[in-house]
């Protein structure tokens, strides 16, 4: 087995996941959480994005198949979630932890944030370009950056401050609901091509 494999296989699914991208959503998410509970919604998020890529990886392909779903389904998916999150923070503050304790880090954190359609459609091209092997070394070694990244939020709260937090929350909402915008556009897109 080609060791260079395992390397070539780690860029795409990197790209793909964009942890310091997330980083501000899982920020935003659970400000003014516990480290107790924000470290169970880490375990979490990384938990739950290994286990749907592993499961991905060994039966995505018969899945979407079987059941006639595409990538853009799931793009539309997603974003319709993440949009629904997105408004909720914007325009009910006051209820925006009302998700706090319950399974943030499963959805929209784990899937579809971290392991959303690009990684699940990354992970498909790599087992057919690398075989499965490096295709899990990558997503292992990927999944390990993230948890490094959320795992050090605490540390760029306390350079932004307080204030700067929230304002960097509600800057990232907005954010957050424009990438929801894009994944349900590009989904529509693709499935009218």
């Amino acid at each position: 087995m080609d060791i260079t494999n395992f390397f070539l296989a780690i860029i795409p699914i990197f790209v793909a996941i964009d942890a310091i991208a997330v980083l501000p959503i899982f920020i935003n998410m659970t400000e003014g959480v516990s480290a107790a509970e924000k470290k169970v919604i880490l375990k979490q998020s990384v938990i739950t994005a290994f286990i749907v890529s592993l499961c991905f990886l060994a039966v995505g392909k018969f899945i979407f198949g079987a059941l006639g779903i595409t990538v853009s389904d799931f793009k539309i998916a997603g974003g319709i979630v993440l949009l629904v999150i997105a408004i909720n923070d914007l325009l009910f503050p006051g209820k925006r932890r009302s998700y706090e304790g319950s399974s943030i880090g499963v959805v929209p954190l784990g899937m579809p944030l971290i392991v959303g359609p690009g990684v699940l459609t990354t992970i498909i091209i790599l087992v057919d370009t690398y075989g499965y092997l490096p295709t899990l070394f990558s997503i292992l070694f990927n999944l390990f950056i993230v948890w490094i990244a959320f795992n050090n939020s605490d540390r760029i709260i306390k350079i932004l401050g307080e204030n700067g937090a929230k304002g960097f929350a509600k800057v990232m909402s907005i954010f957050l609901a424009a990438i929801a915008v894009m994944m349900i556009r590009r989904g529509i897109f693709e499935l009218v091509k």
